[in-house]
């Protein structure tokens, strides 16, 4: 093992998933395009299914070969004893299209959960496999563009009162029973019947809701119903912005996304860092597979007040850090120039003009766009940009 850098510049895995930009990554921080494939997302750190490169010694080397070989030195004695890997991804995530409904189990649910199927000997790349992994996934997400999404569960009488308006004969009697109970247990048993109607009676409960949309297009609400409805129709998560709050990002805003908490991106491109996970419960607004009673089971039945979604910085000159319940991960959003210290693994973006690191005799420019691996046993250095850059650590 040679001595280690300070730091190393990064090459990521752009990923082309379809509901990906074809524009929007190219936009930001020119990163070429030449195939117009989607550039959905690129992913920085060491996830098996796109991990990242580093810059050594004149030559490419995979980033978790780089930690598996000196874990204690590239992402600190105390997160190797902890999580036994890089504990997070980083991501800048450019939506075109909607991706799924989804919820993420907690950490227990998702030990348990893994442990389950594998005793089950599903193989993992099981189209019906739930959990991928024992761990959880919670995220958040920071707008770099007006950024459409679902966080939560709306208040109750405001859910009901969309239901009564759109006044589909379908579910009458399961609006009618939401209204009746008012709470954790009926939002649940609501939530578990709307997702499991299924034959005529689902066909006609989303005809009804799509022509009261169509009549009443110039309703934001309705638009975006119309929208989704072009991308997946006759999918039961039309419903879902009637049941989820609909939040538009705007640039330089922040929300966290909790474990059991029903989400969706709808559009906009943002930076995402989340646990090193990759389990998902979907719930509409997707082909892939459904598993309605785990969902249920792993979802959290309470309001998200609309004032409470958005994570709110705590600002020093020059920076903003967004806090985050959990351990596995912090970020903060930097701008000028930064003496810091690391004690864990860091990857640095560049949001808006090239940033420049030094330690030392050491320096290192990355373009916008670009990011740069610190490991843990750095300690100090400083960051310099024109405009903005992202720190992502633990």
């Amino acid at each position: 093992m040679t001595q280690l850098a300070p730091f190393y510049a990064m090459n990521n895995v752009i990923q082309d998933y379809a509901w990906g930009s074809t524009t929007s990554v190219n936009e930001l921080f020119g990163i070429a395009n030449p195939e117009g494939k989607p550039q959905a997302e690129i992913w920085m750190g060491a996830h098996p299914n796109g991990c990242s490169q580093i810059w050594v010694d004149g030559e490419w080397q995979s980033l978790a070969t780089m930690i598996a070989n000196a874990p204690d030195a590239m992402i600190g004695a105390a997160t190797q004893a902890t999580f036994g890997e890089l504990p997070y991804l980083f991501k800048v995530l450019a939506a075109d299209k909607a991706l799924s409904i989804q919820v993420h189990p907690s950490k227990a649910q998702a030990e348990t959960g893994f442990a389950k199927e594998e005793a089950a000997g599903l193989a993992a790349s099981a189209a019906n496999r739930n959990y991928k992994d024992p761990n959880h996934k919670p995220e958040l997400v920071f707008a770099l563009t007006p950024y459409l999404a679902m966080n939560g569960f709306r208040e109750l009488p405001e859910m009901i009162a969309l239901f009564e308006q759109v006044n589909v004969a379908e579910i009458e009697e399961l609006v009618a029973a939401l209204k009746q109970g008012s709470d954790a247990k009926a939002l649940a048993a609501f939530f578990h019947a709307m997702l499991s109607l299924d034959g005529e009676r689902k066909d006609g409960a989303l005809a009804a809701l799509m022509s009261y949309a169509n009549a009443h297009a110039d309703d934001k609400l309705c638009a975006l119903l119309i929208d989704l409805e072009t991308q997946y129709p006759g999918d039961i998560g039309l419903f879902a912005p009637l049941m989820l709050n609909v939040v538009m990002l705007a640039p330089g805003e922040a929300m966290f996304l909790d474990a059991c908490t029903p989400h969706a991106y709808i559009k906009g491109t943002g930076l995402e860092i989340m646990a090193n996970s990759d389990n998902v419960l979907r719930a509409g607004l997707t082909p892939k597979f459904m598993d309605v009673e785990e969902l249920v089971a792993c979802t959290r039945f309470e309001s998200m007040p609309v004032g409470e979604i958005l994570t709110q910085p705590l600002m020093e000159a020059g920076i903003s850090h967004f806090p985050v319940p959990v351990n596995d991960f912090k970020i903060s959003v930097y701008q000028g120039e930064h003496a810091l210290r690391t004690d864990s693994a860091e990857i640095l973006l560049a949001i808006d003009a090239p940033m420049t690191l030094r330690c030392g005799e050491a320096m290192l420019t990355v373009e916008k766009g670009h990011s740069a691996f610190v490991p843990a046993a750095t300690g100090e250095f400083s960051v310099d940009s024109a405009g903005r850059f992202a720190r992502a650590y633990n």
